[in-house]
């Protein structure tokens, strides 16, 4: 897994955003087995002098402008231009997503071959919902970095960057998890403006995020298992260590379950 470590690694250290979307995708071939991942990925994309180390922040752009989340204007959808805010919003959120699933990858030594193969696989798809809103912004005659936004999921990486099992708690089951419940909400709203192309696309991110919370889910099952843990009782004391809120309904209740939630985990945060 070492050189899928270093792709990576590599693809995360990208401050473009198009080129690391691209140097994520990168990634595939080791997903489908090919033959020929080793001169892909290890030739092609790998710079030389890489070394894992405790590096704090992957390659970004000078733009967008990262401000408080209490100072990103509201999205209303009424115009052309507050509907391109929103879609920047969430390109956001799927590069830093992208980023992410980078660094559960390199990170991390000595998982399971699954784990990276898991979180390679997300990283792929987090680069392609990147491009597609990327993309549609183009289309509408705007780029990424042309609007503020807020760095509070790569906070929650710093937060736990010690330790897999507190990232899968904290980050997929917590802050990716949170987007099953919106994303719904949003889709409903855009399509009532008749903006389908963004619903098309958030449709996508949908479907494909269930995947990814499931894989937060599962992994944090099999880590509190191999340390003997209770997983109810842990989450609990994680968020409350780390300043995380809980969950707050109203939840998507079928996406959540699809996802691997329990329904007991479900009423513990007030779903009735």
């Amino acid at each position: 897994m070492e050189p899928l470590r270093l792709a990576a690694r590599n693809a995360w250290a990208i401050a473009d955003p198009v080129q690391k979307a691209l140097a994520a995708q990168v990634l595939t071939p080791w997903l489908t087995g090919s033959s020929e991942c080793g001169p892909i990925c290890c030739c092609a994309c790998v710079g030389a002098g890489l070394r894992f180390d405790d590096a704090l922040r992957p390659g970004r752009p000078p733009r967008p402008s990262l401000v408080h989340p209490r100072d990103v204007p509201a999205r209303g959808i009424g115009t052309h231009a507050g509907r391109a805010a929103l879609l920047h919003a969430i390109a956001h959120i799927e590069f830093n997503a992208i980023d992410l699933a980078l660094d559960a990858v390199w990170r991390f030594p000595d998982m399971p071959h699954a784990w990276y193969l898991d979180w390679a696989s997300v990283a792929v798809d987090e680069a392609r919902h990147f491009t597609a809103l990327h993309d549609e912004l183009a289309r509408r005659g705007h780029a990424y970095g042309d609007f503020d936004a807020h760095d509070g999921l790569w906070e929650m990486a710093m937060k736990t960057r010690h330790d897999p099992l507190i990232r899968v708690a904290l980050v997929p089951r917590l802050m990716e998890a949170r987007g099953l419940d919106v994303t719904p909400g949003i889709m409903r709203r855009l399509g009532g403006v008749g903006d389908r192309a963004a619903v098309d696309i958030l449709e996508m991110i949908l479907r494909e995020e269930v995947r990814h919370v499931q894989i937060g889910n599962a992994w944090f099952e099999r880590l509190c298992m191999d340390r003997g843990l209770d997983p109810v009782l842990l989450w609990d004391e994680l968020a409350q260590a780390h300043g995380a809120a809980r969950p707050q309904p109203p939840f998507n209740v079928s996406a959540r379950l699809q996802a691997g939630f329990r329904i007991e985990e479900l009423i513990r945060w007030g779903h009735t």
